[in-house]
């Protein structure tokens, strides 16, 4: 979706069944993350709403596969197993209707395995992509000039997205909705669906260091602290003084459970304050650089584009016109 189409669109998620006509209960899931997201109308949020189109065989779907024409974004959720290992072929109409939906503007994104169906319609040759980690060595061997990342949760190329499987799936839905109506409307959203409001794209698939005893998160008490002193000048030695734990430790619990270091976790939270006061208020660009802790309006600029891909000025022209 360009800028000049910013908001809500036509989303076509494509059911891939397998050799007997069935759909996997994985596709099945991730037909059903799609449809919380894009398939359920918001008003009170964003007026007008997603139009979700099912494309594929009967009884689940309501288009057939002419329903990615014209669409702004087509999601391809889990294809068969039977796929993913060489044993069944995509429907060469398939791989054309992707490729063509692709040369017409579409945004492309995949869920988990979803990604053997845009790799074979060559969308994702010389791009990074991610799926379920357990697959990752059979689409890098079948797909050479993919650069496939089976550690991160989701990767964004503009055009084309992908991610892991089951909740990241979710995650990449949250994504696109903060893309297209901000992040006031993704954190609505996600509070609705009662899961987190954003999760790094780049945040690991998995954690290998367990959780403490009893499930309590070491880190949710200081990060939340955190959150509601963006405004304020952190450092990392008094969060982990406050965490009771090292500089050291610190570091490595944040990597392991965000996937990132903790200065780089401050910066995207106050990117994501910047986004939302951009969003909801008329406050100048200075002020908002000073309220989400960025600092003058050139830091707020350098790292708001630097991450959001736009400038802030831009960004807010998206939702005052």
């Amino acid at each position: 979706m360009s800028d000049t189409d910013w908001g809500a669109g036509t989303v076509a998620v494509v059911l891939v069944p397998d050799e007997r006509g069935a759909i996997s209960p994985w596709d099945l899931y991730e037909l059903s993350v799609a449809s919380m997201v894009f398939g359920i109308p918001h008003a009170d949020l964003a007026d007008p709403w997603y139009e979700l189109r099912v494309c594929g065989p009967a009884p689940h779907a309501t288009h057939g596969l002419e329903g990615l024409a014209g669409a702004d974004t087509v999601i391809v959720p889990s294809v068969p197993d039977a796929v993913v290992e060489g044993r069944q072929e995509l429907p060469a109409e398939l791989v054309a209707a992707l490729r063509a939906a692709a040369g017409g503007g579409a945004r492309m994104v995949s869920m988990c395995s979803g990604a053997f169906a845009l790799a074979a319609a060559g969308l994702l040759d010389g791009r990074r992509a991610t799926l379920h980690h357990a697959y990752a060595t059979e689409l890098a061997a079948r797909h050479p000039a993919v650069t496939v990342d089976p550690a991160v949760l989701y990767t964004d190329d503009e055009t084309v997205l992908t991610s892991a499987g089951a909740a990241a799936g979710l995650d990449l839905c949250l994504h696109l909705v903060r893309k297209d109506l901000g992040a006031a409307v993704a954190g609505a959203l996600a509070s609705r669906l009662v899961v987190p409001a954003q999760r790094s794209g780049d945040r690991p698939q998995f954690v290998e260091a367990p959780l403490p005893e009893g499930g309590a998160d070491p880190l949710g008490p200081v990060l939340h602290w955190a959150l509601e002193r963006l405004h304020e000048p952190l450092s990392v030695d008094e969060l982990a003084r406050r965490a009771r734990m090292s500089p050291r430790t610190f570091h490595r619990r944040v990597r392991e459970a965000h996937g990132t270091t903790p200065l780089q976790w401050l910066l995207q939270q106050r990117v994501a304050r910047a986004q939302s006061l951009l969003e909801s208020t008329d406050l100048p660009v200075e002020r908002i650089g000073e309220e989400s802790g960025l600092g003058s309006a050139a830091n707020l600029r350098r790292h708001f584009t630097r991450t959001v891909g736009v400038s802030p000025t831009a960004y807010r022209a998206r939702f005052t016109r």
